[in-house]
C-alpha cells in the first residue's frame, strides 16, 4: 500500500517538472515507506504530460493523471480523490517549498494529526520572497479576509498541504473553488469537520515564474473567499486551533496504522 502520495498540479509545466521530480522523488526515497508523485496535468499544451510520462523508473512510481477543469484547485482535487493512498497531500510545481519537510509531515500524519499544513508565517519559517510592495500589501489584505473562514491557521495559501485520506476526501469531494483560493475553501471545511490541524514551518524561495499575478487574479480571490464564507456559512467551526510544531513527537513509526482521530460525523 501507498503510505504518502504526493499531488503535483501542472498547467504549462513542462520545463519545471524535470528537475522537480528528480528533487522531490529524492526526499520521497529518504522516507523509507511507499510513495508515489501524482502529477496533475490541467490541460496544458506545452507538453508537460509528455514530460510526465517519459520520467525513468526508480523506487517512487510517477503516475500522470489528467484534469480538463481549468484551476489549480480542481487539478489537486482530482489528484487527491484518485488516490489510494494512507495519506495525500500536495506540493506546488515550482517547488517552492523545501521537500525536506516531507519527513515531518509524514511524522505527524502517523502520530495523529487529520491534515498537516506548511506555514510561511510560523516563527521557524524561513522565507526568502520578492514580491513587490502591491502584492505584500495584497497578502495582508487578503489574510484579513480569509480570518473569516479559517481561524486557526495562520497561513492559508503556502502550497504544501497533506492530510489523512479519509478527511481528504471529506474536504476536497465538495470543493466548488478551483481558483488560487481553493485552500481556503479545503480549510474552511476541515475545521468545520472538527479535524485536528498541525501547522509546521516550511523553507520556501519565491520562485520567479508563480501563474499568480496580483492584478489578474487578486480581485478574484477576495470575491472567492467571499464565495467560501457565504458557502460554509452556518456551519460549526471547531475550537481546536493547529498544534504548535514543538508539542509532538517527530518519529513515531510511519509504518503503522492510521491513527484514529476524532472527526465530526
Amino acid at each position: 500500500m501507498v503510505v504518502l502520495d504526493v499531488v503535483v498540479p501542472a498547467y504549462n509545466e513542462a520545463l519545471r517538472l524535470p528537475d522537480t521530480l528528480i528533487l522531490l522523488r529524492a526526499a520521497l526515497a529518504e522516507l523509507g515507506v511507499p510513495c508515489r508523485v501524482t502529477v496533475v496535468d490541467n490541460a496544458s499544451n506545452d507538453g508537460t504530460g509528455e514530460v510526465v510520462a517519459s520520467a525513468p523508473p526508480g523506487p517512487v512510481p510517477v503516475r500522470l493523471l489528467w484534469c480538463g477543469e481549468p484551476g489549480k484547485g480542481f487539478a489537486v482535487r482530482t489528484g487527491v480523490l484518485a488516490s489510494d493512498a494512507r495519506y495525500v497531500g500536495f506540493c506546488d510545481a515550482d517547488l517552492a517549498t523545501a521537500p525536506a519537510a516531507l519527513g515531518q509531515v509524514l511524522a505527524f500524519l502517523a502520530d495523529g494529526a487529520d491534515a498537516v499544513v506548511g506555514s510561511r508565517a510560523h516563527p521557524e519559517s524561513v522565507v526568502e520572497e520578492r514580491h513587490s510592495v502591491l502584492r505584500r500589501w495584497g497578502a495582508v489584505a487578503f489574510r484579513g479576509a480569509v480570518r473569516q473562514v479559517v481561524r486557526g491557521v495562520s497561513e492559508t495559501q503556502c502550497g504544501f498541504k497533506f492530510f489523512r485520506s479519509d478527511v481528504a476526501r471529506r474536504v476536497f469531494a465538495p470543493l466548488r473553488c478551483g481558483g488560487f483560493a481553493f485552500d481556503v475553501e479545503v480549510l474552511g471545511r476541515a475545521e468545520r469537520a472538527g479535524a485536528r490541524l498541525v501547522e509546521i514551518p516550511v523553507s520556501w524561495v519565491d520562485v520567479p515564474g508563480s501563474r499568480f499575478s496580483p492584478v489578474r487574479h487578486g480581485w478574484q480571490s477576495f470575491v472567492d473567499v467571499a464565495k467560501i464564507q457565504w458557502r460554509l456559512r452556518g456551519a460549526d467551526v471547531a475550537p481546536a486551533t493547529p498544534v504548535p510544531v514543538a508539542t509532538l513527537p517527530v518519529t513515531p513509526d510511519v509504518t503503522g496504522g492510521t491513527a484514529a482521530v476524532g472527526m465530526r460525523p
